[in-house]
Order: structure tokens, then C-alpha cells, then sequence
């Protein structure tokens, strides 16, 4: 729990009130590697703080799943549209790494969000985090080639980016993993 303190304490300055307050409604959990935390068509529950770990969101197809997001260690991660509206999700949310997760439900949030001064900013921040990483995922579809999005992917978690396996990541860039080959051997 002191990595989330720590977070918190950086990002918001919280009192020792608020985070009292909002750590007796944190739960902490472990997953092995290929735990589904939410899958598609059932609802999102949590929203959670990866202590350590890497996650994906992928939308499982017939022909191969497309995953459209990664999330490491030290961010919020969650189904969050599901979260916010409480109706079945259209994706999996599943673990790639044994992952550690603080989990907050969407009742205790609510509490949180009632009883302290900080539990509005919280909320408000971790939605923020989960819409930049949204935006800038969409942009990057729109405007990089796919060689491109592998190589900002490589920039921004590169220790962490040998942990995913390669079919991950071609589905993520948008290529085959054939050709995510030839790119890492372009690039090499």
C-alpha cells in the first residue's frame, strides 16, 4: 500500500485524514499471469491501482484478440466506461504478468467521493489518466505508422516491454506478427 500513499501523495499532497479514509476501502489483490480481471460482457467492478504488473485491454475476436492498451505498474487501470455506466463491458481486461492490484469498487468510491475533500480530485485524476491514454492511443492509430507505435511503445516502458509477448504487441501496433518482425529487424 505504500506505493499507492507514495502516488497519492505526490500527485494530490492527501491528508492523513483523507488517507485514512480512502486506503480503508482500498483492497489489494494478486493475479497470476492471464488472470481475466473483466471480461467482455460483464460489468467492471473496480477501479484499480497497479502496485506492480503489466495488464492488458484487448477485444477477444474469433480470429485473434485486438488488443488496444497496455497498462504498467504505478497507473489506474479498469474496464472504466463499464465502471462509470455499470452496463457490461465490450472488452477483456486481463493480466500479463503476475500483477498486484489495489482495488477500489464503485460503492466504495462513491463513499470516498462523500466523506472526503480528496476523494472528488482522486476520481477526477484517474479519469484523466485513463482519457489521455485513450486520446493519445487513438491519435497514434490516426497519424503514426505502425512502426512508429512500436517504437513509442518501446520508449515508454522498454524495461517492461520484454515482459509482453509479441503477438501482444503486433495486435497492438496493427500488423501481423510477421511483420512486426521484419520492423524489429529493420530497427535493430
Amino acid at each position: 500500500m505504500e506505493k499507492i500513499r507514495q502516488y497519492f501523495e505526490s500527485e494530490f499532497g492527501i491528508s492523513q485524514d483523507d488517507w485514512e479514509i480512502f486506503s480503508s476501502k482500498l483492497n489489494r489483490y494478486e493475479f497470476p499471469k492471464k488472470s481475466k480481471l473483466v471480461e467482455a460482457g460483464k460489468v467492471e467492478n473496480y477501479l484499480s491501482f497497479i502496485e506492480k504488473g503489466i495488464v492488458r485491454l484487448y477485444i477477444p475476436k474469433e480470429d485473434g484478440d485486438l488488443t488496444f492498451g497496455f497498462v504498467f505498474n504505478g497507473a489506474f487501470v479498469s474496464a472504466y466506461d463499464s465502471f462509470l455506466t455499470q452496463k457490461p463491458s465490450e472488452y477483456t481486461v486481463e493480466t500479463i504478468t503476475d500483477t498486484i492490484l489495489w482495488r477500489l469498487g464503485h460503492k466504495e468510491l462513491q463513499e470516498v467521493y462523500a466523506s472526503s475533500r480528496i476523494g472528488n480530485l482522486i476520481g477526477r485524476r484517474a479519469s484523466e489518466e485513463l482519457f489521455l491514454k485513450k486520446s493519445k492511443r487513438e491519435l497514434s492509430l490516426l497519424r503514426d505508422s505502425a512502426e512508429e507505435r512500436y517504437l513509442n511503445l518501446f520508449e515508454e516502458r522498454p524495461e517492461l516491454l520484454r515482459e509482453i509477448p509479441l503477438k501482444y504487441i503486433a495486435s497492438y501496433i496493427g500488423v501481423t506478427p510477421q511483420a512486426l518482425s521484419r520492423i524489429r529487424r529493420r530497427i535493430s
